[in-house]
């Protein structure tokens, strides 16, 4: 008898050895990524102006535009990691990995390399260096062998 094929593998869950404070902070974080992706994606302005606080000018549709493609990388993003928490712990570490990178990224681009002209920042600004400094810290509990 052949085994039929399916969607997603099994769970490689029995095979993860680090803290499981570590799949829980990364699920949390994927519920976190879910979130504005949802808001970038559906509402009227992408949370450009309502949340941003970006005048968008003669170029709405240009920002708009851009949100939205945020928010369907960050949805896909917030799936992945969603899945690695729920079913495919032993990539903990590697994904909470990329988040740091992402919002290290963000957070550079934010505060140092091009901050707002008009000095608001976001919510998004101040959530990414937290989430760096908590990402370090369960990266390592992700790395660290139960006994």
């Amino acid at each position: 008898m052949t085994e039929s094929a399916s969607f997603l593998p099994p769970s490689t869950n029995d095979r993860y050895r680090g803290s499981p404070l570590a799949p829980a902070f990364l699920g949390l974080v994927a519920l976190l990524t879910l979130g504005p992706g949802l808001i970038h994606s559906f509402l009227p302005d992408g949370g450009a102006q309502s949340i941003a606080g970006l005048d968008l000018g003669d170029r709405r549709d240009l920002v708009v535009g851009v949100f939205r493609w945020e928010g369907a990388t960050q949805l896909a993003l917030g799936l992945g990691m969603l899945a690695v928490a729920v079913r495919y712990r032993p990539l903990t570490a590697l994904f909470i990995a990329l988040m740091m990178v992402e919002r290290g990224l963000m957070a550079l681009q934010g505060w140092v390399l091009t901050p707002p002209a008009n000095g608001h920042h976001p919510p998004e600004h101040y959530g990414s260096v937290v989430a760096v400094a908590l990402g370090a810290v369960f990266l390592a509990l992700a790395l660290r062998r139960r006994a």
